[in-house]
């Protein structure tokens, strides 16, 4: 999204269910030329955080060189959607991938505040823990958004 981090790992939603083998992962060159490689997080789920109901309606189609969109059909999350996610556990590379995004300006505070208070009436947790993240992630943006 913004290239300034990079993850090397994939956190993926599935529409069926799927049998993997043990070791899902692909080898490439990274821009700086070293090898890298990319795997599936298998330990991943989306029903354990922030996510708004719409998140996967919302998302974005992305093209991938070689893979077939007819086969798998890959999608990225909407700025807001992404920074939702991250709220719940609201680590220190949490925080900063917000910070990152705000200075971006790829998201504003009052869409993530919106957006996340939706979201918190299907979530099943700490209420109290995650509106406090909420308001710490918007005083983020807020001081990090690009200024006119």
């Amino acid at each position: 999204m913004t290239g300034a981090r990079v993850s090397e790992d994939i956190d993926a939603v599935f529409s069926r269910r799927l049998l993997f083998g043990e070791d899902l992962q692909v080898s490439y060159r990274g821009a700086d030329g070293r090898a890298r490689i990319l795997y599936l997080d298998r330990n991943y789920n989306d029903t354990l955080g922030l996510l708004h109901e719409n998140a996967y309606k919302d998302s974005r189609p992305l093209a991938l060189p070689g893979v077939d969109g007819r086969t798998i059909e890959v999608r990225i999350l909407a700025p807001v959607d992404l920074a939702v996610t991250k709220l719940a556990r609201l680590s220190t590379q949490d925080r900063a991938d917000i910070e990152l995004m705000a200075k971006e300006g790829l998201i504003d505070s009052a869409s993530v505040r919106r957006r996340a208070l939706e979201a918190l009436e299907g979530y099943v947790g700490d209420l109290d823990g995650v509106r406090a993240s909420i308001e710490i992630a918007c005083r983020l943006i807020e001081a990090n958004r690009p200024r006119d």
